[in-house]
């Protein structure tokens, strides 16, 4: 789906991502972490045909995103952050219809399925709506796409609690299997049970990308009493401390995604090393 080698992009002289290299898989949800200024909007830009390898390599269904040729543009949906560029004098349903067309599997049951779910009336104007309103629109847009990639920039930001729920449902219960989606966000436990692999850029470049699966085999994530000397991460919490090591026994354990950033950034070669030498 995704082909990425050796890609770097520099704004003016600022390096943001140097040399990178991954492939991405068709019926995966991605989450692609990372701390401000890690790259991660940039990247997702990158392979939505918004912006130029300053170098390297993006094929996207064997396409060159930045050629925006008509059959890329077709197979993919970007998302970004702020939802502006919708809100003017028009109401989602009037949206949908001057957009829909671009997409050829854009699906108008699945469209007004999730309005309704996210309790949103598509008969109003957007620019009468709420930050988070208008967000539900939006995200409703983008899964009745049914596009080959969906490229989605912190979609739970401006989302209340209650919405954040019915954002993971929607995901899992809506997105095709054939789909890759891509999330970028700082909002971890947003997306708690959703999103597997797990990318974490860094120093502009690949930190982390692996599937949960592989995650638990190398690391347990566990509650302890007190701090372990081997801990490669340690928080207090209700009841002890919750700890990340190194899986030295084959122990099961349910990875905590916030544990494992927060872990990986304190221990960025050790924890790179631990995946790479595996």
């Amino acid at each position: 789906m995704i082909q990425i080698k050796d890609l770097s992009f520099k704004y003016g002289n600022k390096e943001v991502l140097n040399h990178i290299s991954m492939n991405l898989e068709a019926g995966k949800i991605y989450g692609l972490l990372g701390e401000n200024g890690a790259g991660k909007t940039t990247l997702l830009k990158i392979i939505g045909g918004l912006q130029k390898p300053y170098c390297g390599e993006c094929l996207v269904c064997n396409e060159i995103p930045f050629q925006r040729n008509p059959s890329f543009l077709s197979r993919i949906y970007y998302l970004p952050e702020e939802t502006e560029y919708i809100q003017n004098d028009c109401s989602a349903f009037d949206y949908a219809k001057l957009n829909a067309p671009f997409y050829p599997k854009f699906d108008w049951e699945k469209f007004h399925t999730i309005l309704k779910e996210f309790d949103l009336d598509g008969s109003k104007k957007l620019n009468k709506l709420s930050h988070g309103q208008t967000k539900k629109a939006a995200i409703s847009f983008a899964v009745a796409t049914n596009v080959d990639l969906l490229l989605l920039d912190e979609p739970s930001n401006g989302l209340d609690i209650p919405s954040k729920t019915t954002f993971r449902r929607i995901m899992a219960e809506y997105c095709l299997d054939t789909t890759c989606t891509l999330i970028s966000t700082h909002q971890v436990r947003d997306l708690e049970n959703l999103i597997d692999p797990i990318i974490i850029l860094d120093n502009h470049a690949v930190l982390l990308n692996e599937s949960l699966e592989r995650i638990s085999e190398k690391l347990c994530f566990t509650l302890e009493i007190s701090v372990p000397t081997d801990a490669l991460y340690a928080e207090p919490t209700l009841g002890g401390y919750l700890c990340v090591r190194r899986n030295e026994y084959g122990h099961e354990s349910r990875v905590n995604i916030e544990a494992l950033f927060n872990a990986t950034m304190q221990n960025k070669t050790s924890i790179y090393e631990l995946f790479k030498n595996a």
